[in-house]
């Protein structure tokens, strides 16, 4: 901060000045004595009531139900505030505490520096080669200046902008392990397969991963980063402050948006006492007051006051839920340099036309196992077979096989592929869902039931299926469910996402499907989310597509099919079959 032209950037309430005085220096009137409090880390002001009961009105979280106390948390911001209020009110710094009090004060004066610099021209970081191996575009490179600037916020863009990788990029820049990744449960397979891609240690050695399990507290193995899903949190609530955990990361925070439950009680606990809290967010929901004060909360403790003043002054009176003026609110959050939200429209130019990502998710392995169970009769006869004397019986059961293997891959993991796009949906996107069997259809219009889906799936006439195409282009539903073979001709390009819950063996089929919502004078950037799981199929398929995990690694046909092709896609699927048949024999002898 030796620039002038920085230091013209210092407010005037971080200026020097003669309000904070040692115990020598009582050369005007003083109110009281600040010290800090090493147990509680923070700043304790003992003094004349007209000062302790002003800092209890004006500052919230500051009572200590002691008449003559107030505490300040040592926060960069609130240090602030605390020399803006001894500016009116000095007081005698205890002499143990100067040294301490000064090096606070040069901090908070470096960080609203920073900020106000980050606002004029936003600072870029790009990572370090050596512990991360993806690429950021421009813009993710500023969300990682951001992420590495503010130790407490909230990454809001919206959804598809790639705030996972930014998060992991900031992770593989700070060094700062053990930290812990709490995520809902659809999105833990994700999460550990991102890690594996992107991040490493120095000496390029893979990152330690445990995923915490069952609610049940046991003693945890050394590891740099812990994944643990929401529903797990509450079981966790005493024993995870205990870690000393420095870094958190709440994926998709919104999910805290609701105060009053062993959740929030231990998610405010854990954030509490780490050193960097970043929240992911695609839809921070601010124009409902008790929903953003409870996730900012979580972040930064007080930042928009205590609940009964931030309902009264930003919303509709005491205890409202909606905020008179959700900009202005937004604006502060973005003043504050909590906040850094871009929207897909924002940074169109640095998004290709499609965004393909493929996306982990996970299944169930009980459902798989009691839907194949049927075919340990046909498995039995194949085990006798002879291919000179039944070849063509053999072939008909090993396509029934493997018929049986997809529609069972696809309705065991139906459930989490419904919850990930019911995310989708919440965010107000607009979503093609694509599948194959009519069985996993059926999963998802009973859990996707309260938004209405539209069907295209080849069980309808022709004006069902035309009032499904009315109903999703005029806005009355955000999803339409559709066979991957039954698109042709379909012009959806009211979709922002495209998702696919089950996958075909063509390549030109994905992308005949994706082109129902990326038309000719689309200017958007689709968004196609290919949704696999572990178990089952779909590894054999997402192979033979080329598909890795987050990119695609080959051309994904975006021409229209050929009989080569069509030719391609069977041998594939025959090789698949040919594996999956010679597993299942092994595994019933």
């Amino acid at each position: 901060m030796n620039d002038g032209n920085e230091y013209s950037l210092i407010p005037p309430y971080l200026m020097d000045t003669n309000g904070a005085q040692t115990e020598s220096e009582q050369n005007q009137r003083t109110y009281g004595v600040l010290s800090f409090n090493k147990r509680r880390k923070c700043w304790t002001v003992k003094g004349d009531p007209t000062v302790t009961e002003l800092c209890k009105r004006l500052f919230p979280g500051t009572d200590t139900n002691r008449r003559g106390e107030a505490r300040f948390t040592a926060h960069r911001r609130i240090v602030g505030d605390l020399n803006w209020l001894m500016l009116r009110y000095p007081l005698i710094v205890k002499k143990q505490d100067i040294s301490r009090w000064e090096a606070a004060l040069a901090e908070a004066r470096e960080y609203v520096v920073k900020r106000e610099l980050a606002f004029r021209m936003p600072e870029r970081v790009a990572p370090n080669p050596t512990t991360f191996m993806g690429k950021l575009t421009s813009f993710q490179e500023e969300g990682l200046g951001f992420l590495l600037r503010t130790e407490r916020c909230l990454l809001a863009d919206e959804m598809g902008l790639g705030k996972t990788v930014q998060a992991l990029a900031m992770l593989s820049e700070t060094g700062e392990y053990p930290a812990i990744i709490i995520a809902p449960p659809h999105l833990m397979r994700n999460w550990e397969n991102e890690i594996d891609r992107f991040v490493k240690k120095p000496n390029g050695e893979p990152l330690a991963v445990h995923v915490i399990r069952g609610l049940t507290p046991y003693q945890l193995p050394a590891a740099d980063i812990y994944l643990m899903h929401y529903l797990l949190l509450r079981g966790w609530k005493e024993a995870l402050p205990e870690m000393g955990i420095p870094t958190v990361i709440f994926d998709e925070i919104q999910e805290l948006r609701r105060s009053g439950t062993e959740k929030y009680s231990a998610a405010s606990l854990l954030a509490e006492g780490a050193q960097r809290v970043v929240g992911l967010s695609g839809t921070p929901i601010y124009n409902k007051g008790a929903e953003i004060w409870n996730v900012i909360n979580i972040l930064d403790f007080h930042l928009l006051g205590d609940y009964d003043s931030f309902t009264r002054e930003w919303c509709y009176g005491y205890g409202n839920q909606i905020v008179a003026k959700p900009d202005l609110l937004g604006e502060r959050l973005r003043s504050e340099g909590i906040m850094l939200r871009r929207t897909k429209n924002e940074v169109l130019k640095d998004l290709p036309p499609k965004r393909r990502l493929v996306m982990t998710i996970d299944s169930d392995d009980a459902v798989y196992k009691r839907l194949m169970q049927p075919v340990a009769e046909t498995i039995f006869q194949l085990r006798h077979m002879t291919d000179d004397v039944n070849g063509s019986q053999r072939a008909l059961w090993e396509m029934e096989i493997e018929r049986s293997e997809r529609q069972a891959s696809g309705i065991a993991k139906a459930p989490y592929v419904a919850q990930f796009v019911r995310a989708l949906l919440d965010a107000e996107e607009k979503v093609l869902l694509f599948a194959h069997h009519h069985q996993v259809m059926d999963i998802f219009k009973k859990e996707l039931h309260s938004f209405s889906p539209a069907f295209i799936t080849g069980r309808e006439t022709p004006a069902m299926k035309e009032r499904s195409v009315e109903r999703f282009m005029t806005g009355r539903t955000n999803i339409c469910c559709i066979s991957l073979r039954a698109a042709a001709g379909l012009n959806l390009q009211r979709a922002s996402c495209v998702v696919f819950g089950e996958l075909d063996w063509s390549p030109a089929v994905h992308s005949q499907a994706e082109d129902r919502a990326h038309r000719m004078g689309q200017t958007d950037s689709i968004l196609c989310y290919y949704l696999v799981s572990k178990g089952g199929s779909d590894q054999d398929v997402q192979d033979a597509l080329g598909l890795k995990v987050s990119q695609f690694v080959g051309l994904m046909g975006d021409e229209p099919q050929t009989q080569t092709d069509a030719l391609i896609g069977a041998q594939a699927a025959k090789q698949y079959v040919e594996r999956l048949v010679n597993r299942l024999v092994s595994e019933a002898v």
